[in-house]
């Protein structure tokens, strides 16, 4: 699993991710942003912008403790679709 190395906010609730293999991606993280932990976050332009990187876990988080696990930013997981085996 990649670890995030770097966020930087692009617009929005957009962000340019950089993992320690290497790779980069830009996310819109609207569609991550919800439940109790994200709602402010969401809605909140100075919140949101408070977004780092835990370098302990390779993930992005929030002062509040919301975080999102790099697995689901490096496109290896989507939060919002249920697990499914797939077909062969």
């Amino acid at each position: 699993m990649a670890a995030v190395t770097a966020v930087e906010i692009v617009k929005d609730r957009t962000v340019a991710l950089t993992f320690d293999d290497g790779s980069s991606r830009v996310v819109d993280l609207a569609a991550y942003l919800w439940g109790p932990m994200f709602d402010s976050i969401a809605k909140d332009d100075e919140l949101f912008a408070q977004v780092s990187v835990d370098p302990a876990e390779g993930a992005i988080g929030w002062p509040n403790g919301a975080t999102i696990e790099p697995d689901v930013l490096h496109g290896d997981f989507d939060a919002t679709q249920p697990w499914r085996v797939p077909h062969h």
